[in-house]
């Protein structure tokens, strides 16, 4: 009968541990929980990303199978189309500003070739002078 009051003694005692370990493990989530929550109001947009992030990798990460191609190319489609009218508009944009500012590609392109004169005559300019100091001595 001894033995029986010491296997149910160790019983109860791993029981309690079991059902601490659980509550800690409850406590752990909800606090997880709460702090992802914080997280989310103090910034939103972050944990939209986060989460658009997340996404993507577990979408990578998983195999497509033949039904979603069929129904996800359309999509895929249209998202290209999108983004390269995106692209391009962007581009027009930005130059059309560029232009108003004077800054156009011909005018990039003859401020290069004049540094490149500017710098290959005074390159040719020290060297000659290089050359003369050099024979004066001599």
């Amino acid at each position: 009968m001894a033995q029986a009051l010491t296997y149910d003694a160790r019983d109860s005692g791993v029981r309690q541990r079991v059902i601490e370990a659980y509550d800690g493990a409850l406590d752990n989530v909800a606090g997880a929980g709460r702090k992802a929550n914080d997280a989310i109001d103090e910034a939103p947009l972050i944990a939209l990303a986060g989460g658009l992030a997340l996404g993507a990798i577990l979408a990578a990460l998983l195999p497509r199978s033949e039904s979603e191609a069929r129904m996800l190319r359309p999509v895929g489609n249209k998202l290209s189309g999108s983004a390269r009218a995106a692209v391009a508009a962007a581009k027009d944009a930005g130059t059309s500003r560029l232009a108003e500012l004077g800054l156009t590609r011909e005018k990039g392109a003859e401020t290069l070739r004049s540094i490149f004169e500017t710098a290959g005559g005074a390159a040719k300019s020290s060297a000659q002078s290089a050359l003369g100091a050099g024979r004066t001595r001599e």
